[in-house]
């Protein structure tokens, strides 16, 4: 395991480590993850430090660590496991550890916002961040929503049937792969780095990402439309390691859900206004904004979809897809 550990961040590790109680003094929590500084997720894990702060009087401090700068996600959940990190963003990563956690992005489980947010928040939100708890010994402690994936293309696609062959880029994520062949596509695994020029040459036809990725890597120059497929509502956790948090007093563990909740608050706002700004900066750089027949998408996904996930949430998918279609 390679941890591109800093100095400064092996001391504070270490410091966390042989402090004792962390109510007693002042304790420093890392939290690394993956983002960038205009990310809303940054934006929320300083909110959250900020929040946490105040509400310990100044005895609890959170060191953010942007751009995988205390390491990859899958290197900072084994330091969570280890002692050696304190915090991180993730999310389907952990099925890894907990199978549930692939709840978090299963394509057409959810038919819109609020009812990610109905499942999240709900008993079914509460099966999952107990199973990652107790197999990942990672404790979820606030989610944030990622802006639903979209296809674009160069041309209008609101049915199935006129996806009719086209060459798309996906991740090299088995569901994706066999989802997109469902619903008629042909899907090519590449990498992201790859695909802006592979559109532009007309290696491949179309793509589909967040909006708010279209809008960094560009895809208004090669793309003409964005068509709202929304097929993947997903979302994210704010965790902290089991073995840190069970080294806080009850009090400062109430304070860490509390400062978490009101990152959590500010995150949202974040999202909601990043969704309305990407929308508007691609419609007036020259992308047409199409609307699909949602209904036909789900009902022709939902075969692949229940044949690649894992038998433990199969009856949960099965029920989520009954929910989405009756919503």
């Amino acid at each position: 395991m390679a941890f591109n550990w800093k100095p400064k961040a092996i001391a504070a590790a270490t410091a966390v480590m042989l402090a004792g109680p962390l109510s007693a003094q002042e304790t420093t929590l890392q939290l690394g993850h993956l983002a960038n500084e205009d990310n809303s997720w940054h934006k929320a894990a300083v909110k959250f430090g900020e929040e946490l702060s105040a509400l310990t009087d100044g005895r609890i401090a959170v060191e953010v660590y942007p751009n995988e700068s205390l390491g990859k996600e899958i290197d900072l959940i084994n330091g969570m496991q280890l002692g050696t990190v304190d915090m991180t963003i993730t999310g389907e990563s952990l099925q890894n550890w907990a199978p549930m956690a692939a709840l978090l992005a299963v394509p057409y489980a959810y038919s819109s916002l609020e009812h990610m947010d109905e499942v999240a928040s709900g008993e079914i939100g509460d099966q999952i961040e107990a199973q990652i708890v107790e197999q990942a010994q990672i404790r979820p402690i606030a989610y944030f929503a990622r802006g639903p994936r979209n296809l674009t293309s160069n041309r209008p696609i609101t049915t199935p049937d006129e996806l009719d062959g086209l060459k798309m880029r996906v991740p090299n994520v088995p569901l994706f792969v066999d989802v997109w062949k469902s619903l008629g596509a042909q899907p090519t695994p590449m990498a992201f780095s790859e695909v802006f020029t592979s559109l532009q040459n007309g290696t491949i036809g179309a793509q589909e990402n967040p909006l708010a990725l279209i809008r960094s890597a560009n895809f208004n120059e090669v793309q003409s439309h964005v068509n709202m497929t929304e097929h993947v509502r997903s979302w994210i956790y704010l965790t902290i390691s089991e073995m840190t948090w069970n080294e806080l007093s009850a009090e400062d563990q109430d304070a860490v859900m509390e400062a978490a909740s009101r990152a959590q608050e500010y995150e949202r706002e974040l999202f909601l206004q990043s969704l309305e700004d990407d929308r508007a900066w691609l419609e007036e750089n020259g992308m047409t904004f199409v609307e699909v027949d949602g209904p036909a998408f789900q009902a022709q996904a939902k075969d692949a979809v229940l044949a690649n996930v894992n038998e433990e949430i199969t009856p949960i998918v099965e029920d989520l897809f009954s929910a989405s279609e009756s919503n």
